[in-house]
């Protein structure tokens, strides 16, 4: 073999020494990115905004009702979420679950039977739960009926609480960006419902709770989660 050729060969084989060895390199770089796409879920986000519970299956709830009603993206609100199951994307025991760490901050407003519209007491916890925003930029509303009477009036009794807690809160401070930090979600019958362990938590109203007074009710706060 002539010097040219060998040269030739020598200089070949040490550009396809580095080759492979990139090649080797992004196949695994692309199976480690799958693989961190397939639990990223599972991996809490740490953010000096965050609190302690903002646990990556909490923060997927408020995620998905932001995202319908439009406040991720700045559309305004256009929130409808008649099927609670799809929003959540949760059973019903699991989703109240979920918010069991919330019981230091969070506040239940109850209504009579049959009642929409906030009380006085309901009035005040409202804003009294609005005041402890704390850095946080997500309010949410859940709102609930007791299982009385048909399902589309109790749907539609859950709707009307969620919204006297906005109309109040709107009427009340007359903040212009009030409705791109409130994410509404009214639960009727047909989703799970709270049970007496829940008549611990603070109340617009003090005394007997039983379950169906707890479930006629809309759960009022601040997130503190990176959503």
């Amino acid at each position: 073999m002539n010097p040219a050729a060998k040269t030739g060969l020598i200089g070949a084989g040490c550009l396809l020494v580095p080759a492979i060895m990139v090649y080797a390199w992004l196949g695994t770089a692309a199976d480690e990115l799958v693989a961190a796409g397939e639990s990223i879920d599972e991996v809490a986000i740490a953010s000096a905004a965050e609190d302690e519970y903002c646990s990556p299956r909490l923060k997927k709830v408020p995620r998905r009702v932001a995202g319908a009603c439009g406040l991720i993206d700045g559309a305004g609100r256009g929130c409808k979420p008649g099927d609670a199951k799809n929003v959540a994307a949760l059973s019903g025991k699991d989703f109240n679950t979920l918010f069991v760490p919330l019981s230091h901050r969070a506040s239940i407003v109850q209504f009579d039977a049959e009642q929409v519209e906030l009380d006085e007491a309901g009035r005040h916890l409202v804003e009294s739960a609005w005041g402890e925003q704390r850095g946080a930029s997500f309010f949410f509303v859940v709102s609930r009926a007791s299982p009385d009477g048909n399902a589309s009036y109790n749907q539609k009794l859950s709707q009307q609480r969620a919204e006297s807690v906005l109309n109040h809160l709107e009427q009340r401070f007359q903040d212009p960006d009030l409705r791109g930090e409130v994410g509404l979600l009214w639960l009727g019958e047909e989703y799970a419902q709270l049970d007496e362990t829940f008549c611990a938590w603070r109340r617009s109203r003090d005394g007997d709770c039983s379950k169906k007074d707890i479930n006629r009710s809309a759960f009022v706060a601040w997130i503190d989660c990176a959503i």
